[in-house]
């Protein structure tokens, strides 16, 4: 769980981290500039270890386009818009179509829950294809925008 000595949103430089972990995070996501976060719904809400993996930082996940796809017997809707909540106070830039994957039945939900196959290959959530395939398109594009938006600022310290 969080162990850090002062909260991220006041550390803007990662070497200020007190913890190898933290630092290391840091620098992973600091790696990347956009992302896909794929998560289930649990008693209506997302997984601690999700919250907890986000709390750790605040600067490297500010402004970086976000998109948010949920599954679960429910679609996972709900944790799909707790998720944007949080990504949104960490200045994330969301998506706002968020796809949720709906199990087809009981008896999937508990093959999945076994690791079993539940009907993937026989292309059970391939309705949602298009739909998600969108949503993509919409998250490279907030990514132009944000790419375009850093080489404007680059611009105007180089003049």
């Amino acid at each position: 769980m969080f162990n850090e000595s002062a909260i991220p949103a006041q550390t803007k430089d990662p070497s200020a981290y007190t913890q190898p972990h933290t630092r290391a995070w840091s620098a992973e996501i600091s790696k990347h500039q956009a992302f896909i976060f794929v998560l289930p719904q649990y008693n209506w809400g997302y997984p601690a270890v999700l919250k907890n993996a986000l709390d750790y930082l605040f600067h490297e996940w500010s402004g970086k386009p976000a998109m948010v796809v949920s599954y679960g017997g429910h679609g996972g809707g709900k944790a799909a818009e707790q998720l944007k909540q949080v990504l949104q106070a960490l200045k994330m830039r969301v998506v706002e179509n968020m796809p949720a994957l709906t199990f087809p039945g009981h008896d999937a939900i508990l093959a999945a829950t076994r690791g079993e196959e539940f009907g993937l290959a026989e292309g059970v959530w391939d309705g949602e294809r298009e739909g998600i395939r969108r949503v993509g398109e919409e998250l490279l594009g907030m990514l132009v925008e944000v790419e375009a938006g850093s080489v404007a600022k680059e611009g105007e310290k180089g003049q």
